[in-house]
């Protein structure tokens, strides 16, 4: 028995691998390139945004805390009456 030829116009297993191989390579370059468009679109956006200095940001919060602080239940607590979420008392009677 000889070697069995390959069908006229099919390819060899080295062939189909090289072929895969560079179709991967297209692929990944164009996803790569897809990926650094998207980043250079995010940075462009990153770079026409206002900026504000941390101390100045951390004193308009502070401001904000003090103009707030009645409304805060943290601080000033909901009255037990009020509290949705208390835990409800249940009297046991034993006979």
């Amino acid at each position: 028995m000889g070697a069995v030829e390959p069908a006229a116009g099919a390819q060899s297993g080295s062939d189909w691998i090289r072929e895969n191989k560079m179709k991967e390579l297209v692929s990944n370059s164009t996803t790569n390139i897809s990926q650094a468009r998207k980043a250079v679109e995010q940075l462009k956006m990153e770079a026409y945004m206002d900026r504000m200095k941390v101390s100045k940001a951390a004193a308009d919060l502070l401001a904000y805390c003090d103009a707030h602080v009645g409304e805060d239940p943290l601080i000033i607590p909901v009255p037990a009456s009020e509290n949705p979420f208390r835990e409800k008392k249940l009297f046991c009677t034993i006979l």
